[in-house]
């Protein structure tokens, strides 16, 4: 299996989380400031981690469309996987990873402030903890593979 990242990009932070090396358990690792230098961040927790292999976030509706978020977490995706290469990238369906993720942080006391600064590596943890499941269930990686450009 090997060691996996999982990314929640939004507009202000990126969400990091990795599973140990036989895919089982997903943890938090670093939230990632957005702007500047933020791609190179990532890929060195790759490098640091070991990562073989690493899935995004791609936000869908309810309905499984995709809007204008989907579009820029396409292009991020993208950018990372060219600088990645030749480890893959595949995208993943987060649809209610963040939602999920703020309420076990609230079930677990986490409030405000402290909520707000983890919660986008509890959203990584789940989008990397359900591509991992998927994994172990199907014997193949979850999820839709980015060609680097």
């Amino acid at each position: 299996m090997g060691v996996r990242l999982g990314i929640d990009p939004g507009d202000a932070r990126i969400g990091v989380a990795s599973c140990d090396p036989h895919g089982i358990l997903a943890t938090p690792v670093e939230t990632v400031p957005r702007g500047d230098g933020d791609l190179d961040r990532i890929v060195a927790l790759a490098d640091e981690l070991g990562a073989e292999l690493v899935y995004v976030g791609l936000p869908r509706s309810l309905s499984g469309g995709e809007g204008p978020a989907a579009g820029k977490v396409r292009g991020f995706a993208q950018e990372l996987a060219a600088r990645l290469a030749p480890r893959e990238l595949r995208l993943v369906d987060e649809r209610l990873s963040t939602v999920t993720a703020e309420a076990v942080l609230r079930d677990r006391g986490k409030k405000g402030r402290k909520r707000r600064a983890v919660v986008d590596q509890a959203a990584a943890v789940v989008i990397l903890q359900g591509a991992i499941d998927t994994e172990r269930t199907t014997g193949t990686p979850a999820g839709e593979l980015v060609h680097p450009i």
